[in-house]
């Protein structure tokens, strides 16, 4: 049986700051070279996503400016109960900045607007007078480590790098729940609030991060598991066959020395 896969772009006209666009393309070429037949879908306000929730193995959210971010989640609201049902029965979500802010509990400007979230990531989000930007490097939590590795199909890199490297920009702050576990460690960068040393969040099949510029071209063995993942959605057990990612890593390299 040939293998589908399914994306739900969320509020891609409102929500593509810093090249976040650029992860649909990635996860969409990935895909077409491995003769993968892949759909994308643009869900924006007003839309409804109730009757096609099952039908989407996997979501992306990107980020954007605090006025996008207020329509946004208004309208996010709406669509709650389907997106936690969605990532509840197995289908990945990746979220970026201000994607990842509006999928916690709440996000509280620095003006002191508090914007509402669905909670599907125990988190909050307080803007700050810091702004935290530049190349962000971090070595990726453990467990999400090893799955990569089981899943990677790269045959010139016996060892895939245990590593994430992205562009971050933001002011505003993220705080974990206690049971929530983090993306992975900072290495170099602020990541969820420049305390703490942890950058995004995991729960089920859902990532948050801060990780733009964009994420997925860069990070080619990330984006294969988030592939695999949405597949065994519909499909069970897959194994992808390996792509020539030489361009991909030096990309990779090339970003991770330009970090002061």
């Amino acid at each position: 049986m040939k293998l589908s896969l399914n994306i739900c772009h969320l509020y891609s006209d409102l929500m593509d700051t810093y090249g976040d666009k650029g992860n649909i393309t990635a996860l969409t070429k990935r895909c077409q070279w491995r003769d993968i037949d892949i759909s994308v879908t643009s869900i924006s306000v007003g839309d409804k996503l109730s009757a096609l929730t099952l039908d989407f193995d996997l979501y992306f959210f990107g980020g954007g400016q605090d006025r996008q971010q207020i329509l946004v989640g208004q309208d996010l609201q709406k669509k709650s109960k389907e997106i936690k049902e969605a990532i509840e029965s197995g289908a990945v979500m990746l979220s970026i900045c201000g994607g990842y802010q509006l999928l916690q509990n709440y996000f509280k400007t620095l003006e002191g607007v508090e914007i509402k979230g669905i909670g599907l990531f125990d988190a909050h989000t307080k803007g700050s007078t810091t702004r935290m930007i530049g190349n962000l490097l971090i070595n990726l939590n453990h467990q999400l480590k090893s799955g990569i590795d089981y899943i990677y199909p790269a045959s010139h890199i016996p060892h895939p790098t245990s590593n994430l490297i992205g562009f971050e920009n933001h002011s505003g702050k993220t705080y974990l729940g206690k049971d929530l576990k983090p993306l992975g460690t900072v290495i170099k960068g602020f990541g969820n609030n420049g305390e703490d040393k942890t950058e995004g969040a995991i729960y089920k099949n859902a990532f948050g991060c801060y990780l733009h510029g964009s994420l997925l071209p860069k990070n080619p063995h990330f984006a294969d598991y988030l592939i695999v993942k949405a597949l065994e959605r519909r499909h069970g057990m897959v194994k992808l066959k390996p792509l020539d990612d030489a361009i991909e890593w030096q990309a990779h390299e090339s970003a991770i020395k330009r970090i002061p």
